[in-house]
């Protein structure tokens, strides 16, 4: 297995593999993707994918940086925004090997804390988030309101 930065021949496999972890309109992953490597770097800081030894894409992290996260005390915190692994691909250490790479670019971005979050029930993303050392900081109810 390789992991790597995405690059920008990546974009199609990235966007398919992103449909698949967030249902959005046709195009928006697309936009959003476009934003990323002309250096808007906004959600996502830095990406990084999983290739199996075909050199097919089986996963993805995106990360970002931010300067909060329920629990953590800096203001510098390395964030798991997305992490998916294809079905086909999952409980092979795929995962595990993004999720390490990930803290490995959180460290040379000086960060001390790497924070994520899932929905309240995703009981598959947090089993897998303790089985990789993440520990429960905090559950919210988000609310919202049409004016």
């Amino acid at each position: 297995m390789l992991i790597r930065p995405a690059q920008h021949n990546d974009a199609a496999d990235w966007e398919r593999m992103r449909q698949s972890l967030w249902l959005s309109p046709p195009g928006e992953h697309a936009a959003e993707i476009a934003s990323f490597f002309e250096g808007k770097r906004v959600n996502a800081a830095e990406v990084l994918l999983a290739f199996d030894e075909h050199s097919k894409p089986i996963g993805f992290v995106e990360l970002s940086i931010r300067n909060y996260a329920e629990g953590c005390s800096s203001d510098r915190v390395a964030y798991l925004e997305g992490w998916y692994v294809e079905p086909h691909a999952r409980r092979q250490g795929v995962g595990t090997a993004l999720v390490r790479a990930a803290e490995q670019w959180a460290r040379a971005q000086g960060c001390t804390e790497f924070a994520s979050d899932t929905d309240l029930g995703n009981h598959v993303s947090e089993v897998a988030h303790r089985a990789l050392g993440f520990t429960e900081t905090d559950r919210i109810i988000c609310f919202k309101k049409e004016l």
